[in-house]
């Protein structure tokens, strides 16, 4: 789905799983600092939009999700995953109840196979599901924003700043009231320097919670059962898990980022070493220069000094090993 704020001036396209929306305006690091200060707001109207309604939707959703969702008040943010049998990740939720209903944004690309799911496990229960894309479109506002909110329009709030789920029909008016706009490089480039994980950039088919540190965000340790329990249950009590999320500065004197994927090794046995790991995301930044998130193995020694590539790169703990 294409955005119109794509006919912004100066709006370059993003590629990949991002198509859809703006990669940046034209000018990367004035985004990044304007979000940062907490002005503009970034279109992220290509992810997918859901709601569930009914009078049995916190019940139902506590069933199948990581998250403490059954007594959920109205307006309090969360996010939630939803697990494989073998406690993989294969859904990431972020979502909202206004009281009579919850709403969810979700990665692009995932809304279909999402609510296929979420439909196949209604069984008896009070609940619907609808898919929400075509009508709303989400935009982000950063922390310390003073933008209005349109009334009527659903806010999801957390300390990374506002989700406001808006009529797909009044982007363009908002847009152009609320300006600046601002690209998804600076977005990910403060997601990347608040340490959180993606799904699809910092996940695979074998990723489990404990790696990313979504422990702490999406997943609650104390509730029922769900698919995939036994596996977070087992590893949190009994083991460690086998990688782990690790923050990363690069090396500024070279041109080009690592593509995501690019092997990690030990900087002493250079590009023809063990694999250790591989960077899943990596960004400019404005203040910090090249930084990236990767998964490395959990027994890395913490001040092991590592390469990307040809890249130097040196770590800082997200996941303790």
């Amino acid at each position: 789905m294409k955005s119109p704020l794509l006919s912004l001036p100066g709006a370059v396209p993003a590629e990949g799983v991002d198509e859809g929306v703006a990669a940046h305006y034209g000018e990367l690091f004035r985004e990044q600092r304007a979000l940062a200060d907490g002005a503009g707001f970034v279109d992220l109207s290509h992810r997918g939009v859901l709601t569930v309604t009914g009078a049995d939707r916190l019940s139902w959703l506590h069933l199948l999700i990581t998250q403490h969702v059954s007594e959920l008040p109205a307006g309090q943010a969360t996010e939630a995953l939803i697990l494989s049998a073998n406690g993989h990740i294969e859904h990431a939720l972020y979502l909202v109840d206004d009281g009579e209903t919850v709403w969810v944004h979700v990665e692009p690309g995932t809304r279909e196979a999402l609510l296929a799911y979420l439909e196949s496990m209604k069984f008896f229960y009070r609940v619907e599901v609808a898919d929400r894309t075509d009508e709303f479109a989400l935009v982000h506002l950063p922390a310390g924003s003073i933008a209005p909110v349109p009334d009527g329009v659903v806010v999801r709030e957390t300390a990374h700043g506002r989700d406001l789920f808006l009529p797909r029909a009044d982007l363009e008016s908002y847009a152009s009231e609320n300006g600046p706009a601002a690209g998804l490089l600076a977005y990910e480039a403060l997601r990347v320097e608040a340490h959180r994980p993606r799904l699809g950039f910092e996940t695979d088919h074998r990723t489990i919670p404990h790696e990313l540190g979504w422990l702490g965000t999406a997943v609650h340790l104390q509730k029922g059962c769900y698919r995939g329990q036994e596996t977070v249950a087992r590893v949190h009590n009994l083991g460690k898990p086998p990688r782990r999320l690790v923050f990363l500065h690069l090396d500024g004197s070279e041109v080009h980022l690592p593509v995501p994927g690019t092997p990690l090794h030990l900087a002493s046995e250079g590009a023809e070493g063990r694999k250790l790991g591989f960077i899943t995301t990596a960004v400019r930044h404005h203040e910090l220069g090249p930084i990236a998130l990767g998964l490395i193995k959990r027994n890395v020694p913490l001040d092991a000094e590592l390469v990307a590539g040809d890249t130097a790169a040196a770590q800082e703990v997200i996941v303790e090993p």
